[in-house]
């Protein structure tokens, strides 16, 4: 990332405590319109990712979502520490107007060096010469955020509280949160800076409370691409909902007019995000019969071809696998018709303290509603043999807010101003 071109003059134009403190000295490049781009449509250009580009910023509908699936992920969750509801406001302005800088490639602020030398820099430096790398974020509200700030009336009735699913093993350090942020790039650096500079702006009013690195996407939202692996091996996220079904995206996905009451009005254009960390058994699964674990998915691991098909994307004879094949149980025929659009990551960290590695799936997945979407679904896959292998250890739920439609705009003015 480059420098702003517009250095303080002096040091009025910046305040000692930096970005993490209650004043923000923006430059007017900064609010501009000419430091970040407005996506149209759903952002569905398949930008490659040797270009460093940048995705656009303004929307409908945030970003990272639709877009195509970027290699790299760092998810965080976020306690709010602060009571006062005007600067939880501000922070969610000032994370937006940085948000704008950092996805078109630019420094927080007034950059990492060349200020007051008795000030903290406005940015920490670490994606200074980085492109931007197709850098996404999108931010969520957890169901605990409107118990905070006294907003039950506009909760929405579709962000349900995750009930308890067989098998969960749900570790509370690594579970829910008041918002989060999920970051996406080419460059595992640039992911990492722009939740580093949010979380240091936000610095005395909300802290991490877990946070996530994923490399390898496990499911693609551009469908002519090669589908992706899991740390199984297994093709995944063949049948994922494709940024470019607009019609698909608008019946499962997009929160319409016609979902919300009245309290939720807010949400239109909005989605849910269910995350949830799970646990591979790698070592058991290596282990395992080949046979077996095809019998497993419900499709073969070379090319991923459903059970008695021969292209992977040949529609599935559901009755041909066995009757707890994964793939039978999570099709849209076994869960009349639920449909959500996957984006996870797998994950490795480190060794569970036994020889064993700490490895999985971080799972993400947007949906139109939660109880009809991931609950159903997941529901449905009680019975699922891969359960064996897996095991739910984190989980999360955010209501996602529409996008960010101009410079005026900010993350969650829907929610928070009284006119919306």
């Amino acid at each position: 990332m480059t420098e702003s071109e517009t250095k303080a003059s002096s040091p009025s134009r910046r305040s000692l405590i930096g970005w993490g403190g209650a004043g923000l000295a923006l430059g007017a490049a900064a609010a501009g319109g000419a430091v970040a781009m407005t996506r149209t449509g759903n952002d569905v250009d398949p930008v490659g990712a040797e270009t460093g580009a940048a995705v656009g910023f303004h929307g409908a509908n945030q970003a990272g979502i639709a877009t195509p699936v970027q290699d790299r992920l760092h998810f965080a969750a976020f306690d709010v520490t602060t009571t006062d509801r005007a600067e939880l406001v501000q922070l969610l302005k000032d994370w937006t107007q940085a948000a704008r800088r950092m996805t078109a490639g630019k420094a927080v602020g007034e950059g990492a060096y060349g200020g007051l030398p008795e000030a903290p820099p406005d940015d920490t430096g670490e994606a200074l010469g980085l492109k931007p790398s197709r850098l996404t974020l999108t931010v969520g509200f957890g169901p605990s955020l409107f118990k905070k700030f006294d907003l039950a009336d506009r909760r929405p009735d579709a962000l349900v509280d995750l009930p308890t699913f067989a098998g969960d093993a749900l570790d509370p350090a690594r579970s829910n949160g008041d918002l989060c942020v999920q970051a996406c790039a080419d460059d595992p650096q640039v992911a990492v800076h722009a939740i580093r500079n949010l979380a240091r702006i936000g610095m005395g009013k909300v802290v991490i409370r877990w946070s996530q690195l994923g490399f390898g996407k496990t499911s693609s939202t551009t469908p002519d691409a090669q589908t992706p692996r899991n740390l199984m091996g297994f093709k995944d996220g063949t049948r994922n909902i494709a940024g470019t079904e607009t019609d698909r995206l608008k019946k499962f996905v997009w929160v319409g007019e016609k979902d919300v009451a009245g309290k939720s009005a807010w949400m239109v254009g909005g989605s849910y995000l269910v995350a949830r960390r799970i646990r591979m058994h790698i070592e058991t699964w290596d282990r395992t019969p080949l046979q077996e674990q095809e019998d497993i998915f419900g499709r073969d691991k070379g090319e991923g071809a459903p059970v008695g098909k021969a292209k992977e994307r040949d529609e599935p004879f559901l009755k041909a696998m066995k009757p707890d094949a994964h793939v039978r149980l999570a099709h849209p025929d076994a869960n009349h018709g639920s449909t959500i659009l996957r984006r996870g990551y797998s994950f490795t960290d480190g060794t569970d303290g036994l020889g064993r590695l700490e490895a999985g799936l971080f799972f993400l997945a947007y949906m139109r509603d939660v109880s009809n979407g991931f609950v159903r679904i997941q529901r449905n896959l009680a019975s699922d043999a891969l359960n064996e292998y897996i095991q739910h250890v984190g989980s999360a739920v955010f209501a996602v807010p529409p996008g960010v439609r101009d410079k005026d705009d900010w993350w969650g003015r829907t929610l928070f101003s009284e006119e919306a």
